[in-house]
């Protein structure tokens, strides 16, 4: 249990802190993070970008998408699809005395071994009988690591077999080796860059940039991605890692207030391509808390409302 959390639960105790939720120092699925922000402040998830240039090729990149293409929020309240499948990516946090099991990857050249301290109730991305990217992410609250899979599938034995997995030490900014994936196709940590309930509602605030997706990228990627997944070299494409913002001057007065806590994000840290998926397409967890209404007045806003920022030096092998 880090510092911060420990003052939290003994404030708690002592009976010192009110609404009821704050003193949510628990584990468990989609638990409170108190606002403790997943990796140092500098790391390049937590660091604004509001006022860095716009990238030169600006336009033909975001315009490479298509006209008039819609944010839309990949998560919801509306948690359960006809055949009952979460909508988003759910965590759980569990302290550092849980387990660690075997996990054997498919992808072991570029996977962090395990054992991971995944407990037997870690909700999978889309439900235990998904087959889509069927995501694991798991917090150690008190070791302040992040344990995260891809395609993943519980053993009888307890075990896990995964596609590919990552350990992060969300106390370093150190990045995963050039050229190594993760659970993400960028070689990105997963839950950095998750819209969460506990950050929309109750800290009122999302400090960093939050994950998206686009439906081609570039074969190239730029720190804090390590990996590609294309082999199309045009210079149109956006590479991996690309950040976007939402224009200044674009009005949220409109929007309600969770509403413009997501948008407001989006102005200062910008969204980050991690994965090829559907153009313009966000990440946040699954959680039945959510107001979907809410969420889908963010698909009023286009991706001619984003501009990209300058984009460092590409790794294109």
């Amino acid at each position: 249990m880090n510092m911060t959390t420990r003052r939290l639960v003994a404030a708690c105790f002592a009976g010192l802190i009110t609404p009821v939720w704050a003193c949510d120092t628990g584990f468990g699925i989609n638990a409170n993070l108190h606002g403790n922000r997943l990796f140092p402040a500098d790391n390049p998830w937590n660091q604004a970008i509001d006022t860095k240039a716009v990238d030169s090729n600006s336009a033909a990149l975001i315009n490479q998408m298509g006209a008039n293409i819609p944010l839309h929020p990949d998560f919801g309240a509306n948690a359960y699809w006809a055949d009952g499948k979460p909508f988003g990516i759910p965590y759980i946090v569990v302290s550092g005395m849980t387990p660690k099991v075997p996990v054997r990857f498919t992808y072991h050249d570029e996977s962090d071994p395990g054992p991971y301290p995944i407990p037997a109730n870690a909700p999978v991305e889309g439900g235990v009988n998904s087959k889509g990217d069927r995501h694991v992410l798991v917090l150690d609250q008190d070791h302040w690591k992040l344990y995260e899979t891809w395609s993943s599938y519980q053993q009888a034995d307890g075990s896990w077999d995964a596609g590919s997995g990552a350990v992060f030490n969300l106390t370093s900014n150190t990045l995963r080796p050039a050229g190594w994936t993760s659970a993400d196709a960028a070689g990105l940590p997963i839950l950095p860059g998750l819209v969460r309930y506990d950050e929309v509602y109750i800290e009122k605030a999302v400090n960093h940039a939050i994950r998206f997706t686009v439906a081609e990228t570039r074969r190239a990627y730029i720190a804090p991605a390590r990996h590609f997944a294309s082999s199309n070299t045009s210079p149109k494409l956006l590479p991996m890692g690309a950040r976007l913002r939402l224009k200044a001057n674009y009005d949220i007065s409109g929007f309600s207030a969770p509403a413009q806590v997501i948008l407001k994000a989006m102005k200062k840290y910008g969204i980050m391509v991690a994965d090829n998926g559907s153009n313009m397409y966000f990440s946040g967890t699954a959680d039945a808390r959510w107001d979907d209404d809410v969420l889908n007045t963010l698909k009023q806003v286009r991706n001619t409302d984003f501009e990209v920022v300058a984009m460092g030096r590409l790794t294109t092998k």
